[in-house]
């Protein structure tokens, strides 16, 4: 039975590897990510197999899957281009290059000038701000730390970011 089961999903694989490989890279546009998630969608197709019901709907249940994979994969890319990372990077980055101590001053106000702004916000939004991106914790250490569930934390950061926003926008 298990070897059956084996043959059927090589077959298939052998069929339709090839374009759902093409798929994945016509999505993510590099070579070595769309490899990575083709294995990932392979493994994930080999393990929910023996559930399927409808084989005359092979083909379309492995595209979901890449899709999926490929969603998944742009949701923890972009959890690293966050707002504050995206929008305010050039208050908060380290700076490279040598600067004159005009722009230290500068990037050192805006820095302050940011931090106050943070401070204007009731204290249940400030303090995940602070911890999120002055202290650089996860939502997770942010929630053990502060004995609050998960869901808590992340409403909390949603509702501060965007009470933070509108003030943000006046120091551009």
């Amino acid at each position: 039975m298990r070897e059956s089961f084996t043959n059927t999903f090589d077959e298939i694989v052998k069929e339709n590897g090839k374009s759902i490989f093409n798929y994945i890279f016509s999505l993510v546009r590099h070579k070595e990510l769309a490899e990575d998630l083709y294995q990932e969608v392979l493994l994930s197709a080999f393990l929910a197999f023996p559930s399927i019901k409808e084989p005359t709907k092979l083909k379309s249940w492995f595209y979901t899957i890449a899709g999926n994979k490929c969603r998944d994969y742009w949701r923890k890319e972009n959890k690293s281009k966050q707002f504050w990372r995206e929008e305010v990077y050039s208050y908060t980055s380290s700076i490279e290059h040598t600067q004159l101590p005009e722009e230290e001053v500068l990037h050192k106000y805006s820095t302050e000038e940011m931090a106050e702004k943070v401070k204007t916000l009731p204290e249940i939004y400030q303090y995940p701000i602070f911890q999120y991106y002055y202290y650089d914790l996860t939502l997770i250490e942010i929630s053990r730390k502060s004995d609050l569930p998960i869901s808590t934390v992340k409403t909390r950061m949603k509702r501060a970011k965007e009470r933070l926003r509108p003030k943000l926008l006046s120091l551009a």
